[in-house]
């Protein structure tokens, strides 16, 4: 077996190694250094606590790229007295896990000594790998933190689950990342100080923006963008857009995402979408996601739009906008833009219908403006005996004991008798619900009930 690395001993003096990428520099050392995941590592948080007093539990750290999970590992490598191993799940099986958890054995034994086990990407190791953990973690051997992007309840077994605290951490905001691209810029040891770069505000913010929460890729494209920029004649690295597109070997569309050309691209997609454009609704989805735009922003104006304007004209489309918002949240960028493509084409030829929500619309005006009058006695659930002796439910006739389990009734209360708000269109599936209620309404009408 190939000997393990010793963070505690080591770690720290390669990571400031000349030649070390700078998302690897500039990795913090101190909680006050540490950005983001306030809520894990705030003053008087439980797991900062945990760490501060060396009581460490075993934890899978969960979070999307670039959240910290291998920075925390190592900030508490450098924080508590316990031996730290980093071991990966690409790299390694069954056979190195007992290795190491001899070594820690051996430590516990003569240095009393307890021993952190780092395991990045724990989603890798298979169920039998998974297993040869339990008896360890259970003993209190080794202490075990697993670093993963995906869901631990789909991909870490569920005995390892129950001996392992799950830790959430979130992707980064985009002010988050960009404290730590000013300190990368001023920082002449471990980050790019010494190179006197001065970047543009809306090459910066483009910069976060394209790296989606994820720090390591901001810092990756950051140095990039600055190692390759030439000083002028003072010595000083201007960073312009241009510069950026350079490197990123594409236009790089920066746009305030709080600012006009952000409503203004939105509204074109919506737009294009609600005009039955697929091709104009494919290039505004496309200039989107290119300038840097948050997709699930984009998948959550296309389920509120299969609402709203597609609605029951095709009540698949609501389920085509979530489903392809779920592929995105599973699958990311790149991969993930053809499932947001893929529902923007469908709500686009779907029939059209805003029948639902003009009929909602209305419900909440009179909500507002007239009186909420109680639920009828008829159509109340009778669930104490007491209930029952004040008549809740009396009268109330089950539709489905009556032949096309119908039965004209009435629901709204007193002061909305014979109300309709819902008028479906001739489009689509609503075709056939426009017939259905028809029929309905003209059976009530035989009865004499009132209609508006």
């Amino acid at each position: 077996m190939k000997k393990q690395t010793d963070l505690f001993e080591k770690k720290e003096e390669e990571s400031f190694q000349k030649e070390s990428p700078l998302a690897d520099r500039l990795r913090p050392k101190t909680f006050e250094e540490f950005v983001g995941q306030d809520h894990l590592l705030g003053p008087g948080k439980v797991l900062r606590q945990a760490i501060e007093t060396d009581h460490i539990p075993s934890m899978i750290l969960w979070g999307p790229p670039g959240s910290g999970k291998t920075t925390l590992a190592m900030l508490i490598a450098s924080l508590t007295r316990a031996r730290f191993i980093a071991f990966s799940a690409v790299l390694s099986g069954v056979k190195e896990i007992k290795e190491v958890v001899q070594e820690a054995r051996e430590e516990w034994n003569y240095r009393k000594r307890r021993t952190i086990l780092f395991v990045d990407e724990i989603h890798r190791f298979n169920k039998a790998q998974q297993d040869a953990f339990l008896p360890h973690v259970e003993k209190g051997t080794i202490i075990l933190i697993g670093a993963t992007t995906e869901n631990p309840s789909f991909e870490v077994i569920s005995p390892l689950l129950s001996r392992a605290k799950v830790v959430t951490l979130h992707a980064l905001t985009e002010a988050e990342i960009e404290g730590i691209l000013n300190r990368a810029l001023t920082d002449p040891e471990r980050g790019l100080g010494k190179y006197s770069a001065l970047v543009e505000p809306d090459v910066m913010k483009g910069i976060c923006r394209i790296a989606n929460g994820d720090a390591r890729a901001a810092l990756n494209t950051l140095e990039m963008v600055v190692l390759t920029a030439s000083p002028d004649p003072k010595g000083v690295r201007q960073i312009r857009e241009k510069d950026l597109e350079e490197v990123l070997q594409k236009k790089s569309f920066i746009y305030d995402k709080s600012g006009e050309e952000h409503y203004n691209l939105i509204s074109a997609l919506h737009k294009s979408l609600r005009g039955s454009d697929p091709d104009a609704a494919l290039y505004w989805l496309g200039r989107m996601l290119e300038a840097g735009e948050d997709p699930l922003y984009i998948a959550r104006r296309m389920i509120r739009f299969a609402s709203e304007d597609v609605g029951n004209a095709d009540p698949q489309a609501l389920q085509i906008a979530v489903s392809a918002m779920q592929a995105f949240h599973f699958i990311g960028l790149p991969e993930g833009a053809l499932a947001l493509a893929q529902a923007a084409v469908y709500l686009a030829i779907a029939p059209k219908s805003n029948s639902t929500y003009l009929a909602y619309q209305h419900v909440q005006k009179n909500i507002r403006e007239l009186e909420n009058m109680p639920v009828p006695l008829h159509i109340r659930n009778p669930v104490t005996s007491l209930m029952k002796e004040l008549d809740y439910g009396k009268g109330y006739q089950y539709p489905h004991d009556f032949p096309d389990h119908f039965i004209e009734e009435e629901y709204l209360p007193e002061n909305l008798k014979g109300k309709t708000y819902y008028h479906p269109s001739d489009q689509g599936f609503e075709k056939e619900i426009k017939k259905r209620l028809e029929d309905w309404r003209k059976k009530r009408e035989e009865k004499g009930k009132p209609q508006s």
